[in-house]
Parts: C-alpha cells; structure tokens; sequence
C-alpha cells in the first residue's frame, strides 16, 4: 500500500481536490439541472484545446479563456430562452468540437498531450494543475459560502427568489463560470469525455439517501473520493485506465443505490 500511494502521490491530491469541486459546484450543478449544460461547456472546450493547440499557447489558458466565453454565452441563452435551450445548448456543444477538430487538423493532428484532455489521465497530473485545482476549489467554497442561502432558495423556487431580491441572474452567469473553470481544472484528470459523469453520479446518489442541501454537498465528497480511489486501486492492481475505472466504480455505485432505493 506504502507502494501505492508513493507512486500516486500526485493522482492522490488530485483525487482530494476532485472530490471538494464535486461536492461544492457538483451538487449546485444537480439541483439546478444544469448537468446538460455542463456537458456542453465540457464538449465545447475541445474548442480551446485546438486553437491553443493552433496558435501555440499553453492548453490550460487556452481552454480556460475558451470555457469561460462558452459559459457567458450559454449564461446569456438558457437565462433569456427557456423554451428551446436543449436546441441551443446542443449547438453550442457541436459548434465547440467543431472548432476544435478544424484547428486541431489545421495545427498538424493529434499528440499525447491532446489525448489526455480528451480522455484524461490522472496518473500523469502535473504538479501546476494540482496548483490550479486548489485555486478553483477555493473559489467553489468561497462561493457556496457565501450564496449558499441564494443558491438554495434558486434551486427551489427561482420566482420566490426574485421576489426576495436575490439577483437571480447574477448567480446564474457566476455559476456557469465556475462550472466552466471547474470543467477546465477537471480534464486533465478525468477527461473532457468523462468529466460530467464524476460530477453527476456522487451528487446524484448523496441526493437520494440525504434530505438537504448541507447533507448532500459532504456526502458527495466523500463518495466522490471513495469512487475515485477504488477506480486508482482498480487500474493499479489490473494495469488499466485510471479514468475509466473511476467512472466504472461510480456508475456501479450508480445501479446500486437504485437498486436498494427501490427496495
């Protein structure tokens, strides 16, 4: 075990600092549906990834200045139109891959460096993205912190909040900004493709056996590391994905807590 944690020091930390973004921003994501919309910020990323592919700027930056515009812009469409958003966010989505694919190919192709963005790897997690997802973390606490009383009452019953005073789209556009720096600090690790699944399945099971929001953002946490360092086990014992065991494990956690919920 000793052996283990020595060789996954850096995947370790990484699994802590997933595992905070997934309670805090993960669960806000969950209760205010916005997991859709967040797939697309994740998909439409590629986007940032080619042309800082293209243009010879570090991926991190490109990617995150890509996701942020991403996240404004899907902020603008699904605050102001309700009723074809899926339409809307979907085209985002494909309008971002799109991108990304014709810089990529105009850059020269693929490389190992690419590939990990796209399909993560948390075993080879630099020691300047652990920086950048500590950073990230401290904004998604300081956030749910300070909102916290905002974001549930929005959660629960946006026109009861407007009602309030709450600046209902102020939050709106801070949250899909964070998601999009959260997608940004999470890709390196788990991967564009795979990233919502991590940050869906542990709030989505932590909602279902808690009854509020104080509950459920720990809980996430905690069955988001266990996920996590179960898939690390997994792959280390069998030689296989990191990433794809993580998701493995908590989608199997998934059919479980369905099946005994029913019960």
């Amino acid at each position: 075990m000793s052996d283990f944690f020595s060789l996954f020091f850096h995947s370790f930390i990484a699994v802590i600092l997933l595992s905070i973004a997934v309670a805090t921003i993960g669960s806000i994501m969950l209760l205010n549906r916005y997991s859709y919309t967040a797939a697309s910020i994740a998909h439409g990323s590629y986007g940032g990834i080619g042309l800082a592919l293209y243009f010879g700027v570090p991926m991190l930056l490109g990617t995150t200045l890509f996701a942020l515009a991403l996240a404004l812009v899907l902020a603008a469409i699904t605050y102001g139109n309700k009723e074809r958003n899926d339409l809307l966010i979907g085209l985002i989505w494909a309008v971002g891959m799109s991108v990304g694919i014709i810089a990529v190919d105009a850059s020269g192709g693929y490389g190992s460096d690419l590939m990990s963005f796209l399909f993560g790897d948390i075993l080879m997690v630099p020691k300047s993205d652990l920086v950048y997802m500590a950073l990230v973390d401290l904004l998604l606490i300081g956030f749910v912190a300070l909102f916290y009383n905002h974001l549930l009452a929005i959660a629960y019953e946006e026109d009861f909040a407007k009602l309030r005073g709450i600046n209902v789209k102020a939050l709106h556009y801070a949250t899909l900004l964070l998601i999009a720096l959260t997608v940004v600090m999470s890709i390196r690790s788990v991967g564009l493709i795979l990233v919502i699944a991590l940050f869906s399945i542990p709030p989505f099971i932590a909602e279902r056996f808690t009854h509020s929001l104080k509950a459920m953002i720990p809980l996430s946490g905690v069955l988001s590391f266990i996920f996590s360092l179960a898939g690390l086990l997994i792959s280390y014992s069998f030689d296989i994905s990191a990433t794809a065991s993580i998701i493995l494990v908590s989608a199997a956690a998934f059919l479980i807590s369905m099946i005994r919920k029913r019960e």
